[in-house]
């Protein structure tokens, strides 16, 4: 079992910048590949930034070089850097634990992102 809890979130102007963070408890987090998603009312949960257990990130297209997914196996915790938001950001962001075929999430962070 992985227990997380994101934080960061919050109402950011176009152009801004938020840092999420997601700490884990209750299992080996290192082994863990460490997801965010987001997911706005009406569509699909869609993958954002993945970091595996040894470092290698993933990215979804429609980042284009904004977001950074950053670990601390000491420390159990996931970061998300975000920059030059964009309204089409505005969504609940979730943090994900995946390893083989167990899945836990997060509780989720609303980011908004409007003038």
């Amino acid at each position: 079992q992985v227990q997380l809890v994101e934080s960061g979130g919050g109402l950011v102007y176009p152009g801004g910048s938020l840092r999420l963070s997601c700490v884990a408890s209750g299992s080996i987090f290192s082994m863990y590949t460490m997801n965010w998603y987001r997911q706005v009312p009406g569509s699909e949960r869609e993958l954002v930034a993945a970091i595996t257990s040894s470092g290698f990130t993933h990215y979804a297209g429609f980042v284009e070089g904004r977001f950074t997914i950053t670990r601390d196996n000491a420390e159990n915790i996931v970061v998300l850097q975000m920059r030059n938001l964009k309204p089409a950001d505005t969504a609940v962001f979730y943090c994900n634990a995946a390893r083989g075929s167990n899945m836990y999430w997060g509780q989720g962070t609303q980011v908004t992102v409007s003038s």
